[in-house]
């Protein structure tokens, strides 16, 4: 089989069997454009006919090209799926893959902001026009729930529409979750919702994002990004500042008050499997009071409340006692 159309067809399985998410489908694409046209160049026309030393000399021409360890260990991963996959299903006798590592890489988490300069994050976009309100509900949302940058802007109307204080999310190989969500985001998003996106809806456009850009359609990663750069600026953060920075600090400031790690990975949506099913008995109560116990901004604006007539806590042996 050609390489080409074994590729597309193993992109397609994958879609259909594991509810791959389109970033990924695209990420796994691109770099297996880059194998398939050194094998073009190589005149290299059967999947069949591909040796090892063929898939190291694309992984020297990538370094040579300058390509980061984490592209080669990518563009690796890509090739070695496809080959693996040929060889289980009989279009190829052997799998070229299995004697060749990849780069050695250091898993680098991104820098958290502080404390401080989140709140000087939050507080950069004005509150009048429609997209600095749609800027503060997406900035206030995201520190507030951690959500992927995918999931962000994936966000419909029906997934706000519950009662209780969570969001339904949908996250990678679309699996969903009920996120808390903390008072500040929620005053956030509500403003938005009432005043800032009726401005930005276009007939004929989408209708069913939260999140709009300037001309009615669903705003996208990159213009998340943007809006991100714009108020890191504006605070005075020199450093770059990405949605996973958000995403990272959210998780960090929740570890560092004194939340329990297997909640925070609840909370991100962690995505191995063998891990997420020793979370799958924390139930969504639960996940909101430990939200609203830990999230700094929570803690503010609890703060700020003349004291209430009894709050949930969870108690030594686990259970949630009142007091």
């Amino acid at each position: 089989m050609k390489p080409a159309d074994a590729a597309r067809q193993w992109l397609d399985e994958l879609t259909i069997t594991r509810g791959l998410a389109k970033n990924t489908h695209d990420a796994y694409r691109r770099d297996l454009s880059t194998y398939l046209e050194h094998l073009r160049r190589e005149k290299i026309t059967s999947l069949a006919r591909v040796r090892a030393e063929d898939v190291t000399a694309f992984l020297r021409r990538e370094q040579k090209a300058g390509r980061s360890a984490a592209t080669l260990s990518r563009r690796l991963s890509a090739v070695r799926g496809l080959h693996r996959w040929a060889a289980s299903t009989g279009l190829t006798k052997s799998d070229p893959t299995r004697e060749i590592s990849g780069p050695r890489r250091t898993r680098k988490l991104p820098g958290a902001l502080s404390v401080p300069e989140v709140l000087a994050l939050l507080e950069t976009p004005p509150d009048d026009s429609p997209l600095a309100q749609r800027d503060r509900a997406l900035l206030e949302l995201g520190y507030a729930t951690g959500l992927r940058a995918s999931e962000m802007v994936g966000l419909d109307l029906e997934d706000l529409e519950r009662e209780e204080d969570l969001i339904r999310v949908r996250g990678k190989g679309g699996v969903e979750r009920w996120v808390p969500v903390g008072e500040h985001a929620r005053r956030a998003v509500a403003r938005y919702r009432e005043h800032g996106r009726p401005e930005l809806v276009r007939p004929g456009r989408e209708a069913a994002a939260v999140f709009l850009n300037a001309r009615g359609g669903r705003l996208s990663r990159m213009g998340f990004w943007l809006v991100l750069k714009r108020a890191a600026l504006a605070a005075g953060i020199g450093r770059e500042v990405s949605p996973h920075t958000l995403r990272h600090s959210f998780a960090t400031h929740l570890l560092e008050g004194g939340a329990d790690l297997r909640v925070v990975q609840e909370l991100l949506g962690h995505a191995d499997l063998s891990t997420t099913q020793i979370y799958t008995k924390v139930d969504t109560e639960y996940l909101t009071e430990i939200h609203r116990s830990f999230h700094p901004r929570e803690k503010a604006a609890r703060a700020a409340r003349p004291p209430a007539a009894a709050t949930v806590k969870p108690g030594r042996d686990g259970a949630r006692a009142k007091r």
